[in-house]
This record gives C-alpha cells, structure tokens and sequence, in this order.
C-alpha cells in the first residue's frame, strides 16, 4: 500500500463532520470562464489590504516576484513555496499564515513565489515562473547558499511544486540540494484521474462534475495526450533521483487519485489519506487540520536533521 490512512479520534471525525455539513452549503469552486477568477481575484486582494501581515521582503528572485519570511536567527533551510487557487486565482500573500508556523517551528526562512495567473498567461507560463523561481533560488541566492531546501505546495501549487521537481533533473546539481516536497492534494493528471471523473454533484468546495472539462479549460488547443506529457502533468513523469516527499490527501477529495496514484511512483514518499476530509482541508478551523499541519512541520525538521547529520559524516570522513 502506498499511503496510510490517517489515525483520527471519534472527536476529530465528529468535528470534521460538522464542518462538512456547513461547505455543503457553500457554492463549489468552477473555473468556467475567465471573468469569475478576476473578481473573486479582486475581493481576494482587497480583503488582504485590511489584513495585518508579517514582516516580509518583495523582490524578484530569477526574476520572478517572491514575498520572503525570515526567522529571527540564521536559517536552518529555505522553503519554496507555491500558492493553490486553481491556477486562476490566489498569490503569496494567501499563505502568510501558513508560512509564518513553519518559519517559527522549523526555523527556516520561507520564499513564497508570486507566480502569473492563468487567466492571462498559459499554464505553462505558470510553471516557467516557478522553475525560474526555483533555479535562482537554488543557484543565485547568496544568503541562502549551502542551506538545503524544501518545496511546499497545495492544489495547483503541489501541481506546479511536482512539475518544477521533474524540471530541474536537467540541473542534477540543483536538484542535489532539495531535501524534501510536502505536497497536499496536488493535481498531478491535467486528463483527470479516475476519481475526478468519478465525481458527483455531492463534492464538496469543488465542483467535481466540471473539474474534466475546467482541465481542458486551462489547456486549451491540445490533445489528452499531450495534456498527459510530463511536466504538464507530473504523474507520467520519471520519479528517479527525486527528494523524499510527504504528501496528504482527502478522501472526500475529487483529486483524491492524483495523491495515491503518484505515491505509487514516487520513491521515497510517505503519503496520507485524511478521513472524512475534502479539498483544501488544511485551512479548515479543525483539529484535523491542526495535527497535520504539526507533523509536516515536524517531518521538515526530521529532514533538516538529516541533512546536517549527513554533512557532519562527510566532513569528518
């Protein structure tokens, strides 16, 4: 079996219930046009300029925007990470929270990536920032030189964090400095895994139904097949030589496949189905999501130890 089903009380499941019954009301997620992602993009940024956010540096880093978090000391490692919303909506700022936890459990600094939404530009301008982002990171960032890093993404992000992974096997020497991927409930097939196709009208904050067609949407002009070439979609790609990655799905998910089919690829991964959980759960105000957030942050500090015992090794032999 390549994932383990996540250990959860009877108080967790009941919670995680309760909070189900309240998004069954709320409207799904539909990526059907491109007017809907600007304004929900619009109200996105305008709650955000009332929203009081952490110290942090813009700049461009491979020429790409990316909003910084530091620790107070000197990093134990840097985390790349890529933002979700469908492709269509979302920056780097929607993670602050997010981000905040791990600078503050794991001491490192966080390099959250600002990438072009694909209301205006192509998918796979989408993951050409993302590479560029990573690739300067990994080779031009001084003050974070010799630090091993990790990449971080959700939804869409784990989407591009995946593909960004397969792209930099033509630089194994960058590659080389990746310790880890924490992906939560990635898309990893732009066809549609069996469970997406599966999805009924029940789905929960996404709209199950249209998420074939909302694929198709975002690459248009192309065939399944070339939809299914890797790194377009990561699933087809080859897993040899990638970081050790910890990945976390739903069970209620439509993209619940897309998890545990790439665990079965990807050697060295350590993959988790969440009970009673849908799509995005790890922002939900639950207990659930709170023990999750705990072990992936304690999963990053594992690696960073592992890194520096393996260092201390190869400098005394």
């Amino acid at each position: 079996m390549a994932y383990q089903s996540w250990p959860a009380s009877e108080a967790e499941l009941a919670q995680m219930r309760r909070f189900n019954q309240k998004l069954s009301w709320m409207p799904r997620f539909k990526i059907r046009n491109r007017v809907t992602p600007r304004v929900i993009q619009a109200l996105l940024q305008t709650s955000q300029r009332f929203k009081k956010a952490p110290v942090v540096e813009r700049r461009l880093v491979g020429g790409v925007p990316v909003r910084i978090m530091r620790p107070d000391g000197a990093p134990k490692g840097v985390v790349l990470d890529i933002h979700g919303g469908g492709w269509v909506i979302g920056n780097a700022q929607m993670n602050d929270d997010l981000n905040l936890g791990m600078v503050r459990a794991c001491g490192v600094a966080v390099v959250s990536v600002d990438y072009r939404l694909a209301v205006d530009t192509p998918v796979e301008g989408l993951l050409e920032d993302c590479l560029a982002a990573a690739r300067g990171l990994l080779a031009d960032c001084t003050e974070f030189a010799g630090l091993p890093v990790f990449f971080v993404g959700e939804s869409a992000g784990g989407h591009l964090a995946a593909a960004t992974l397969l792209a930099l096997k033509q630089w194994p020497a960058l590659l080389e400095r990746v310790a880890g991927a924490v992906l939560y409930y990635g898309v990893y097939d732009l066809t549609g895994t069996p469970s997406v196709r599966a999805a009924g009208p029940q789905t929960l904050l996404l709209d199950g139904p249209g998420m074939v067609a909302a694929l198709r949407l975002l690459t248009p002009g192309i065939t399944d097949e070339a939809r299914r070439q890797p790194p377009l979609s990561p699933l087809y790609g080859d897993f040899c030589s990638l970081p050790p990655a910890l990945m976390f799905v739903g069970e209620l998910d439509p993209l619940k496949d897309d998890t545990l089919l790439i665990a079965e690829r990807w050697s060295g991964v350590e993959a988790h189905l969440l009970p009673e959980s849908a799509h995005g759960f790890i922002h939900f105000p639950v207990a659930l999501a709170d023990s999750v957030l705990a072990y992936s942050r304690k999963w990053i500090t594992q690696q960073l130890h592992c890194v520096g015992t393996k260092k201390l090794i190869a400098e005394s032999g």
